[in-house]
């Protein structure tokens, strides 16, 4: 009969120490007993965890700013933003974003630049994004030891190959092997909704919940999901392609070859048409029509129509997925308070998962323009936390 496996002491220092960075990165500091409390550890172990990160400067331990009370207080276990730090990109159709980011999730530096014409072509675009990186982390006096890219197409998760990227015209690119080898650092390239789905559950609405579905809507539309807590990623790491689905058989013709896609319903072009603009609108008076809508309740009318399609594909996503939390991302966060609304009771009247669990809640993301820079940052950091 063969003894089962016992875990060296090395290799449980490293998974505890791999633990414990986690949590002081995705939840912020804590004192030595909250973090044994938390983690189920011993104090003897927090102590040797905490005293060793703090040796190679990854942590920080300081006395609470607004410490009351009588008596020496606890000392909180501070992460060190520039003690691990990695490059996040956003790639999207008109415009590439830069950070680098920090242990605990701050963002220490960024640069963006727009996209025209040849600059969108994907080796124009690795080469622009590894010389301002290399720029930035100049600047800044830091080294990153891994990179995240989000990128709005279809991407193979094992080595980042994008498959097809339409709205970028890109196809076939292998777009992780190249920038790894232009950086110089390990790289993990994603869906654009998958690093906002992944965004949302660390630092977003989405903390704490087990089970969440991202939704963005922008020139296309795509999805990311988060299930048992983690991450779905299917098969190959494709998921998501929610926009795709077909929500109105002989309808608008789709980039994608078919007809009647959720995102022909509910994407850019879509809203434009629904708030009666000119179809080459730029992004900004689109946006600022919604603002206007917000301000004028009487007037969310123009997007009945709109809002029955955005329903009706919110409906359906979550019949099949069953989630706790619907999160909308990118344009639909400049969706008016109303049309959310009156998109979540639909979605909490005719969802069968949803009646059946008490409702389902349908929110906006809370991150704003960083969100995909934040996801992309979380991708990377999830490959290097174990071997600080």
């Amino acid at each position: 009969m063969t003894s089962p496996a016992v875990a060296r002491p090395d290799e449980l220092r490293r998974v505890n120490r791999a633990i414990l960075l986690r949590r002081l990165h995705a939840d912020g500091p804590a004192t030595r007993a909250a973090l044994a409390t938390e983690l189920g550890l011993n104090r003897s172990t927090i102590k040797m965890l905490v005293d060793g990160l703090a040796e190679t400067g990854v942590v920080e331990e300081r006395v609470p700013r607004l410490a009351r009370g009588a008596g020496r207080p606890s000392l909180l276990v501070l992460p060190q933003p520039q003690a691990v730090v990695v490059l996040a990109v956003d790639v999207q159709v008109e415009h590439v974003g830069i950070a680098l980011i920090g242990l605990g999730g701050q963002i220490l530096g960024r640069d963006s630049w727009n996209l025209r014409g040849r600059q969108r072509e994907s080796d124009e675009v690795m080469t622009h994004v590894a010389e301002s990186a290399a720029l930035l982390a100049s600047d800044l006096g830091l080294r990153p030891v891994a990179g995240g890219i989000s990128v709005p197409g279809v991407v193979r998760r094992s080595d980042g190959h994008v498959h097809d990227a339409a709205d970028l015209g890109w196809i076939d690119i292998a777009l992780g092997e190249r920038m790894s080898t232009l950086l110089g650092v390990p790289v993990v390239v994603g869906n654009d909704a998958e690093f906002g789905a992944l965004a949302e559950h660390v630092r977003g609405v989405g903390r704490g919940v087990s089970d969440a579905v991202f939704v963005s809507a922008d020139v296309g539309v795509g999805g990311g999901l988060i299930a048992q807590g983690a991450l779905l990623r299917g098969a190959a790491g494709y998921l998501g392609e929610i926009g795709h689905m077909t929500v109105r058989p002989g309808g608008r013709k789709c980039r994608c070859g078919n007809e009647g896609c959720w995102e022909t319903e509910i994407g850019e072009a879509a809203l434009t048409r629904a708030l009666g603009l000119a179809a080459d609108s730029p992004r900004g008076a689109l946006v600022a029509e919604l603002r206007e809508l917000e301000r004028d309740s009487a007037a969310v009318h123009r997007l009945d129509e709109y809002i029955d399609w955005l329903a009706l594909g919110l409906v359906n996503v979550v019949n099949i997925l069953g989630p706790e939390l619907v999160v909308l991302g990118d344009l639909l966060t400049a969706l008016p308070d109303a049309v959310v609304e009156r998109a979540a009771d639909q979605v909490r009247r005719r969802s069968m998962v949803s009646r059946a669990i008490g409702g389902v809640r349908v929110e906006k993301s809370s991150l704003g323009a960083d969100l995909k820079l934040l996801g992309a940052a979380e991708a990377a950091f999830e490959g290097v936390l174990g071997t600080v």
